[in-house]
């Protein structure tokens, strides 16, 4: 089976809180053995609509990735997500 990710374009509306979902979400990123390959950094769009901030989030398969999203200890942090930003979410297979 091939790896599988979580590609998050996320815009922000409250800074101060959204570390709150961070903190939320970290147990179940160690539960899953989710491996953050890129979490937000300075990027340049050259086509289409961007957002703030961009994360890519390596699993072992899609099953993994797909369990992670659905958990109830992501569900929680993604309703703290859900208030402060918003957020374009795949999950997808690599090659």
């Amino acid at each position: 089976m091939s790896k599988a990710y979580w590609i998050v374009r996320v815009s922000v509306r409250d800074e101060a809180r959204y570390p709150d979902y961070l903190a939320a979400a970290k147990p179940a990123f160690e539960k899953f053995g989710a491996k953050f390959i890129v979490r937000g950094g300075a990027f340049e769009a050259m086509e289409g609509n961007a957002r703030d901030r961009n994360v890519v989030v390596e699993f072992a398969d899609r099953a993994t990735a797909t369990a992670c999203y659905r958990s109830p200890e992501y569900d929680a942090a993604k309703a703290i997500r859900q208030k402060y930003a918003e957020a374009d979410f795949i999950i997808i297979d690599g090659a």
